[in-house]
């Protein structure tokens, strides 16, 4: 058999701090497999069930769970320990009624919020790649790693409302003036602000965008967001 790159373990003095584990407990910690979600933004589902839903105690329980076929992130069971689970992901646990999305908050790059059972085949994704293949069909990539060829009017930076496990696109959320944004990384993290304006890439500077946050103007880098409704939130983030 062909075994799958990448360590199964990590170092716990390594791990990103918003994972939450006991650092000084034991020496390593599992870790993130190369997948939909990066290393440093995203849950390892064994680490996500004990340390951070807190429904196990143990490794030992938590494999028993995901072995089991008890866990579905975005409609899908997963039997990975180490799959990872990001950014606007939801997930679901067989047995247990509430259901959760995964955001980030202030003061934290990711946390589980409960939502609505009406709510969990919805899914927010941020386009990050617009490509034409064969056919002059036009392919979009999103930030978790799933791709949907499509004809829809969408650019680089918008989002796209998309009916999960299916990947049906129920609506397109333009990065413009007057769109509500997420800020995902940074001081400003978990925080919701409204566009006043988008300056455009140059040879030397990023697009940026320039936003209000609780009534304070700021400039970032529009990879810091995103784009989440226009008048609201079209799904729950807080």
């Amino acid at each position: 058999m062909v075994s799958i790159a990448g360590s199964k373990k990590l170092k716990r003095q390594m791990s990103p701090l918003f994972w939450g584990i006991n650092r000084k407990n034991k020496r390593f910690a599992i870790t993130v497999r190369p997948g939909s979600h990066p290393k440093n933004s995203s849950f390892p589902t064994a680490i996500l069930l004990r340390d951070v839903l807190n429904v196990v105690t143990t490794l030992r329980e938590a494999k028993s769970v995901i072995y089991g076929g008890k866990i579905n992130v975005d409609g899908v069971i997963r039997k990975s320990l180490h799959h990872s689970v990001g950014l606007m992901d939801v997930v679901e646990l067989q047995g247990v009624s509430d259901v959760y999305r995964l955001v980030p908050t202030p003061g934290h790059t990711l946390q589980p919020i409960k939502i609505e059972t009406d709510e969990k085949s919805k899914k927010i994704v941020k386009v990050t790649s617009k490509t034409t293949i064969k056919g002059k069909k036009i392919q979009l990539g999103f930030h978790d790693g799933r791709t949907i060829i499509a004809e829809n009017n969408v650019n680089v930076g918008d989002s796209c409302l998309i009916q999960i496990p299916g990947q049906e696109i129920l609506d397109v959320i333009k990065l413009e003036k007057d769109s509500l944004v997420l800020v995902t990384r940074g001081v400003n993290t978990g925080k919701i602000g409204r566009i006043n304006n988008i300056n455009e890439a140059t040879f030397t500077l990023s697009k940026r965008i320039n936003l209000t946050i609780d009534k304070k103007k700021f400039e970032m880098p529009a990879d810091l967001v995103i784009v989440i409704g226009k008048e609201k939130p079209v799904v729950k983030i807080q």
